[in-house]
């Protein structure tokens, strides 16, 4: 049904804890996905050939030796099985709410992206407990915390809606990003699955990152994928979904809310109304200064 592809950081320490935890959650899902390990980061090889999953060693790097979206996308594509992609940061763990949604949305062609919920999550996760998805649960629900709708760690979509994606440096600023304008430049429905997916984001440091969490966004490779993502420009969120995925099915993204942002977009994706850039800017910037003000006012 579904092909699941991942870049993960090196095997050790606590990554190697939280990556085993994703990657298993993952072989948990039925209907049975496929799952594409790409790169060649130490420890990659074991775990693959330990949980009976592909892996890609040869993917193509930057000059500072980090695998690029570009290389992974293709790669991955080469090597489906299935029609149906999904890229999932290799430190989600997956639940059984996952396929029943990409199931539900699965008209070609989509974007299917959510938000995640992250937890301190240090210890191995034991998936023979069959009540190890109610647990972590319980967990999310007392110590878990929903993550901005900037950020997004899975990417479900139709073959062949990525095949042209610029050479981003994984694990910087902005590809992510980038993947969603793209989405709504080829006027494909992006589906903000959050309300009945729960994707778990294990906590981590940058620690295999040299300089760390600095560089992820303001070191050279972020300045690089800046550039690539129309310098800043073409970086869109969740709140540029343009619909919602809910319990009772998919909804149209059509509240006030929705509406400001598909304005606000509008812009970058129709070239008549690049006269409103101008225009749109003013308004988001007296927006912001309305809502600072109303903040001090309450404080």
């Amino acid at each position: 049904m579904l092909t699941i592809f991942t870049t993960p950081k090196p095997f050790s320490g606590h990554d190697k804890v939280t990556q085993t935890n994703a990657i298993r959650s993952w072989l948990r899902l039925r209907p049975e996905c496929q799952v594409i390990l790409i790169g060649n980061e130490a420890g990659a090889a074991g775990v693959a050939s330990e949980l009976g999953i592909a892996h890609i060693p040869e993917v193509e790097c930057n000059e500072y030796g980090t695998p690029l979206i570009s290389s992974i996308f293709n790669l991955a594509q080469s090597a489906a099985r299935y029609q149906l992609m999904c890229y999932v940061n290799a430190d989600i763990i997956l639940m059984s709410d996952f396929l029943p949604a990409v199931e539900s949305v699965r008209k070609r062609p989509f974007l299917m992206i959510g938000q995640r919920w992250d937890l301190d999550l240090d210890e191995t996760v034991n998936f023979d407990d069959t009540q190890w998805e109610s647990r972590l649960q319980a967990r999310l629900a007392k110590n878990g915390k929903l993550h901005p709708r900037s950020g997004i760690d899975y990417f479900v979509y139709s073959h062949g809606l990525y095949d042209n994606v610029p050479p981003f440096a994984i694990g910087r600023g902005g590809w992510d990003n980038w993947l969603v304008y793209q989405a709504r430049r080829l006027k494909v429905p992006v589906i903000d699955a959050t309300q009945v997916v729960t994707a778990v984001h294990q906590n981590h440091g940058y620690s295999h990152i040299p300089n760390g969490e600095t560089v992820v966004w303001k070191g050279a490779e972020a300045v690089m994928n800046r550039e690539l993502a129309g310098r800043g420009e073409h970086v869109l969120t969740l709140e540029h979904a343009t619909r919602r995925l809910t319990p009772q099915g998919i909804k149209q993204a059509l509240t006030l809310r929705d509406l400001y942002f598909r304005l606000e977009v509008a812009p970058l994706l129709y070239s008549h109304l690049r006269f409103l850039r101008r225009p749109m800017k003013t308004l988001t910037r007296l927006i912001i200064y309305i809502r600072s003000m109303l903040g001090m006012t309450q404080n």
